[in-house]
């Protein structure tokens, strides 16, 4: 599927591809756009349980330039045809135990990025974890940004969509995973010996974190302790350093 047919854009395209039943991802409209049709396409989209979502004028330019043919009319509106096929949770637990008795699965809070989700995904998938399980709403879409990003690895990585990730991860705890949380605040570090379960590493969002929700449900919070001025690591690379220190551990101390 090339750029151009992973994207529908311009107001009345978009609200046809609605009223047509297509199969739409997510819609976004750059933040200011008005008018009676994007009133309209919001409460259109709303009845058909599509997010639509206001994008910031520099993040839809970069999806203007990056993902569009040149000279793209959006009129400040482009929708994500739903092309990237996912699993459900119990899929991704199954498979996960067919082929590891203590597999590592990624779980997202607030990635919205989807360089973020592909630089995630390509680290899980070479630290030989099962999956990646994101939120339905205030996530990232798997774009074709996401996808190079990840430089094929989600081709290769199960995905999984969830409606609410607080009830997943209890869902995760009855099957045996222990639920581990990365955060700056906690006193526990990432190189502690916990990871010798079947195990969730959550993952949030830069500038806010983990909801306080989703860190109720952890059975550990962990920290990589940082030695410079700027205060805090990329999501992405926060999830590859604690991802390849639990192979080293599980290396070491089993093979």
């Amino acid at each position: 599927m090339g750029k151009e047919e992973n994207y529908i854009f311009g107001r009345n395209p978009v609200l046809e591809a609605i009223a047509s039943g297509k199969s739409i991802e997510k819609i976004y409209v750059c933040f200011g756009t008005s008018g009676d049709s994007v009133n309209t396409l919001f409460s259109k989209a709303k009845k058909a349980g599509i997010k639509c979502s206001n994008l910031d004028k520099r993040k839809f330019g970069e999806l203007e330039r990056n993902e569009l043919p040149k000279g793209a009319k959006t009129q400040g509106v482009i929708a994500i045809i739903r092309s990237f096929e996912t699993v459900t949770l119990e899929e991704m637990v199954e498979t996960a135990f067919q082929n590891n008795k203590r597999p590592v699965i990624i779980a997202l809070d607030g990635i919205t990025d989807p360089h973020n989700l592909g630089a995630i995904a390509r680290s899980a998938e070479c630290s030989g974890a099962a999956g990646i399980i994101i939120p339905e709403h205030n996530s990232a879409p798997i774009t074709a940004i996401a996808v190079k990003a990840s430089a094929g690895a989600l081709s290769h990585l199960p995905v999984a969509k969830v409606n609410n990730l607080s009830q997943a991860l209890i869902n995760l705890k009855e099957n045996g995973f222990w639920i581990i949380g990365s955060s700056s605040e906690s006193d526990r570090l990432y190189t502690e010996n916990i990871y010798n379960q079947p195990t969730v590493l959550l993952i949030g969002s830069e500038g806010k974190g983990l909801r306080p929700g989703i860190i109720n449900q952890c059975d550990f919070m962990v920290k990589i302790p940082l030695y410079g001025k700027v205060s805090s690591l990329n999501a992405s690379v926060t999830s590859g350093i604690i991802l390849f220190e639990i192979m080293r551990q599980r290396n070491f101390q089993y093979e």
